[in-house]
């Protein structure tokens, strides 16, 4: 079989339903080889449906991470245009009724697997004969999210703001410390898009003895993704995303999903300027509400 002429894409986090796999199908459609990777491949149906090059990976297992690498070098031939970090997930509950265990858990995934996972496919990436800005190199996006800003950070999200907090601070990082190896990073702004994050969020609900239990359903109610129902089309998401990421030089930060164009004017405001838009949203104004 002859060499693929296409630029070739890893996406992280490829299961049914989630925002990974419409990204897949968002860069087959732009022109891109796509790898769909997964922890769980009884749950890549979707992607195996259409035809993707679907690759198991654990992001948060260094073995499952070398046997990508491996894989993908094996197929490619010992390159790799660009890695999408996506992998993730969520967890609700006030600052002070976070577990720790559920944390570090979160970290894990949201933070720390991106390092493990960019370090893996790095030598692929530097073989990558993609030029950005007169630049040889692959490209790494990150997929974080307005919540790692302090204009987009929701109530009741402390620790998944926190972990994208550090993804974001992270990416900045390694923009600048990939860069002399012709590495390009992106840091993807994600607003809010369909997809099976609450469903797949950690479950949990206020205890009763929190400092909130007054007001535990309507937090629940948050908690859960009740309150968000109404989020952007993933793939209109997705579309817009492999656009901006096809072109030659893509900006260091992408901007997409539902309110991420809100969350980034609300940048250049006084901090405070959406709280009561904000409070609105989770409901924080029907606590306040109900304690007094």
């Amino acid at each position: 079989m002859a060499p693929s002429t296409k630029r070739s894409i890893l996406i992280t986090g490829c299961s049914d339903g989630s925002l990974g796999i419409v990204l897949a199908l968002a860069f087959r459609d732009a022109g891109w080889r796509v790898f769909a990777s997964a922890r769980n491949l009884a749950k890549t149906k979707t992607a195996t449906q259409a035809d993707l090059e679907v690759i198991q990976l654990d992001t948060l297992k260094q073995e499952s991470i070398d046997a990508a690498v491996a894989e993908v070098s094996k197929l490619t031939g010992g390159s790799l245009d660009m890695l999408l970090n996506n992998a993730g997930a969520g967890y609700g509950m006030p600052v002070l009724d976070l577990e720790w265990d559920k944390v570090k858990e979160l970290f894990e995934l949201n933070f720390f697997s991106i390092i493990t996972v960019t370090k893996g496919f790095l030598p692929l990436l530097r073989n990558s004969q993609t030029v950005h800005g007169g630049v040889r190199g692959g490209i790494v996006v990150n997929n974080t999210s307005g919540s790692s800003l302090w204009v987009g950070a929701l109530p009741w999200a402390a620790a998944y703001n926190a972990s994208k907090a550090a993804a974001t601070s992270l990416t900045e990082n390694m923009r600048l410390e990939l860069a002399p190896f012709g590495i390009k990073v992106v840091n993807l702004m994600t607003g809010g898009v369909k997809s099976t994050f609450y469903e797949n969020a950690t479950k949990t609900e206020v205890p009763a003895d929190s400092l909130y239990a007054f007001a535990k359903d309507r937090i629940d109610q948050n908690i859960s993704g009740v309150d968000f129902q109404d989020r952007g089309d993933p793939e209109e998401y997705a579309r817009t995303v492999a656009k901006k990421l096809s072109k030659s030089n893509p900006p260091h930060w992408v901007w997409a999903g539902k309110s991420s164009r809100l969350v980034w004017l609300a940048t250049f405001m006084p901090v405070g300027f959406i709280d009561g838009a904000v409070k609105q949203m989770t409901g924080l104004n029907d606590v306040e509400r109900l304690l007094k």
